[in-house]
């Protein structure tokens, strides 16, 4: 593993252990490679994903020629947003994984409050 991502995972375990989600209120998860953005919602007083989406689905993926951009990253929160809301999570605890808070992590942060969610 690379050092930069060894860094990005210890600040991820320190981050993590200070935030709990909980079936009233989910941690969100983000996480970002060169290509694709995903995101998930946790619940981890079970230890269950209650809701995934992914740049790399068959419905999503044809509607990003690259999904590795800030455009797409705006795209995929607000969609993201969305579909959360229609299962019925508004109110979550953001987390970044561990990544800095600025460009595609923090434009995907604007557009699921621009959507409707709260953290």
């Amino acid at each position: 593993m690379r050092k930069k991502e060894e860094l990005r995972l210890k600040r991820h375990k320190r981050i993590k252990m200070k935030m709990l989600g909980t079936s009233a209120m989910p941690r969100l998860v983000v996480h970002r490679s060169l290509k694709n953005i995903s995101a998930q919602v946790l619940d981890d007083t079970t230890g269950k994903v209650l809701f995934s989406l992914s740049t790399k689905d068959k419905a999503l993926k044809q509607k990003f020629t690259s999904a590795g951009n800030i455009k797409s990253s705006e795209a995929f929160g607000e969609l993201f947003a969305k579909e959360a809301k229609e299962k019925g999570y508004s109110k979550i605890i953001f987390d970044r994984a561990g990544y800095l808070y600025h460009g595609r992590v923090k434009i995907f942060a604007d557009a699921l409050r621009k959507g409707g969610m709260e953290f």
